[in-house]
């Protein structure tokens, strides 16, 4: 039972943290890139969204796989 949700939050996981890709050139995904693009900006509507579901869903992925640990 705790296997199946590991495997779907972290399908889930994936899958939100692709799409918080900006530029998703090959340089770009691995911290290349130039100047304006790297100024820091604060987050809104749906990246905010996306921010918060990778916090949500990591900490629900290590605290099932902890339980799955002691179990």
């Amino acid at each position: 039972m705790f296997n199946i949700i590991l495997i779907i939050i972290s399908i889930g996981l994936i899958t939100v943290v692709l799409l918080q890709q900006k530029n998703a050139g090959g340089g770009s995904m691995f911290g290349g890139g130039g100047g304006s693009e790297n100024i820091y900006q604060t987050k809104r509507g749906l990246d905010k969204v996306l921010f918060i579901a990778t916090i949500v869903l990591s900490a629900l992925f290590i605290g099932i796989a902890f339980v799955r640990l002691l179990l």
